[in-house]
């Protein structure tokens, strides 16, 4: 085989090799990890339903303390508070 014939070989490689190389590295990049994992559920023996409202990836109240201090021990919901003290006023 001639140089020619080598050099031509190498080109196509490397045509096909540094497009395919820039693509897998931006995909790599580009990936965010996703936060809600099913082996939390398993951990915490908690439903998603706790961190996440119904048929979303929105955190709600749980969720933004659990992302915070990677655990709900300690955590209280301020919500519930909130529904008792109106709760006595709708009554009335």
């Amino acid at each position: 085989m001639d140089l020619h014939a080598k050099i031509m070989i190498a080109m196509s490689w490397i045509k096909f090799a540094v497009p395919a190389g820039v693509l897998v590295t931006a995909s790599l990049w580009s990936t965010i990890p996703a936060a809600a994992k099913p082996e939390y559920t398993r951990r915490l023996k908690q439903s998603c339903e706790v961190c996440h409202p119904p048929d979303s990836r929105a955190l709600n109240e749980a969720g933004e303390y659990f992302r915070d201090h990677r655990s709900l021990d300690g955590y209280k919901p301020r919500s519930q508070g909130k529904k008792s003290a109106e709760a006595p006023s709708k009554r009335k």
